[in-house]
């Protein structure tokens, strides 16, 4: 079945409660006399109600309401916010360097408003120290909690050890903030375009 409503010549009923073009009750009329209402105001006679009796009409715009329609339902899948859980794993062993690697990209995370998931890898003898592997979890929490929080505690999963961080700021935020950020280096951009030397006439 199409979802889209009848419009105009497609309506076969006889009488329609006619609403006007701003919304008023006009009330039930004929079906021929709503069609020439329409093509009075140059407007469409759209079905908004089929299963009303009578069925209920509006004057409208229709090609207008559908592009506004689209529109709005972009607008909405662009704002809506879908949280996601990106995966980082880390050896109990781990030399700073690769810590504060691994480190940034949960921060940069965190930041996108994104969740978490910290996973330790234990290999051979490391697992009879799983006390490593949570002081590390532990260490990390600490060195972003000014972004993020632990919403799952560290457990152990077979030989790994897991634990999740939460963003303090929701995605929608993050999302909103990333696009002025965008916004405002775009306008610096424009902003620090190279001036044109001009040349000065020469003293008499």
């Amino acid at each position: 079945m199409s979802a889209e409503p009848r419009i105009n010549d497609r309506i076969r009923v006889p009488e329609v409660r006619l609403v006007g073009p701003s919304g008023e009750q006009v009330g039930i009329v004929p079906l021929a006399k709503a069609l020439e209402l329409a093509q009075e105001y140059d407007l469409d006679l759209v079905e908004v109600a089929a299963n009303a009796r009578p069925p209920v009409c509006k004057l409208m715009d229709y090609g207008k309401f559908k592009y506004e329609s689209a529109m709005k339902a972009r607008e909405a899948r662009k704002n809506q916010a879908h949280t996601v859980i990106k995966e980082m794993k880390l050896r109990p062993k781990i030399d700073p360097h690769d810590y504060d690697t691994k480190k940034g990209h949960v921060v940069r995370f965190l930041k996108q408003g994104d969740k978490v998931k910290i996973t330790i890898m234990f290999r051979g003898r490391e697992q009879s120290r799983p006390e490593l592997g949570f002081r590390l979890l532990q260490r990390l929490a600490e060195d972003v909690q000014e972004l993020g929080f632990i919403e799952s505690n560290p457990k152990q999963d077979g030989r790994n050890m897991i634990m999740v961080l939460g963003p303090h700021k929701k995605k929608t935020e993050a999302m909103a903030e990333a696009r002025e950020a965008q916004a405002a280096r775009k306008a610096e951009r424009q902003g620090s375009a190279p001036e044109q030397d001009v040349e000065e006439p020469a003293e008499a």
